[in-house]
This record gives C-alpha cells, sequence and structure tokens, in this order.
C-alpha cells in the first residue's frame, strides 16, 4: 500500500560538494479520508530511506507531532502550506 503512494523527485543538496538528493513522496490524505491512521505507512518509509534520500510528505494538516518523532531520528523539516488544506512537509537528514 505504501508503494503506491510514494513519487520520485531529485534536488541537489548543498554543502562540501553537491550531491544528488532522491525525494521520496508518500500522500497520507487519503488514509485520513478514510479514517485511518497513516502513522505506520511515514515511519516504514523513514525507515526505508538510504542516505541520499529525503522524505516529502503530503497531509490535510500540519503533522506537528511528527517533528519531534522525527527529530529524535535525526531529520529536519521544512513546512509548506499550500492551502485549500494541503501540507507539504520535507524531512532531510541532519548534516
Amino acid at each position: 500500500m505504501v508503494a503506491e503512494r510514494l513519487k520520485d523527485t531529485h534536488t541537489k543538496r548543498k554543502g562540501l560538494t553537491e550531491q544528488t538528493m532522491r525525494t521520496i513522496e508518500l500522500d497520507v490524505r487519503s488514509y485520513h479520508e478514510r479514517g485511518e491512521e497513516p502513522y505506520d505507512a511515514i515511519i516504514s518509509t523513514v525507515e526505508a530511506l538510504g542516505e541520499t534520500e529525503q522524505f516529502l510528505l503530503v497531509n490535510s494538516f500540519e503533522p506537528k507531532p511528527l517533528y519531534a518523532v522525527l527529530k529524535k531520528r535525526g531529520f529536519t523539516h521544512a513546512t509548506m502550506d499550500m492551502g485549500n488544506g494541503e501540507w507539504r512537509v520535507l524531512f532531510t537528514r541532519e548534516p
């Protein structure tokens, strides 16, 4: 089920050297529409990330509690309110 919601995009990570980062996207809005909790799908996606991958979560609200959970796993986040009930949060490993 998780694989159905994943999409790849690519960005560059700035640092001492430029590294191509693969972005894994997971849209969990349909989980909420079905009354399901997407936490397990989110954590499974995070645990499957490689060193050169980052995670883009698409949600119907800002997932504030998730920030602390993923910070403990070494991730920073950038949050974008797209309007119309769409939030996008990019989680990237801390350097």
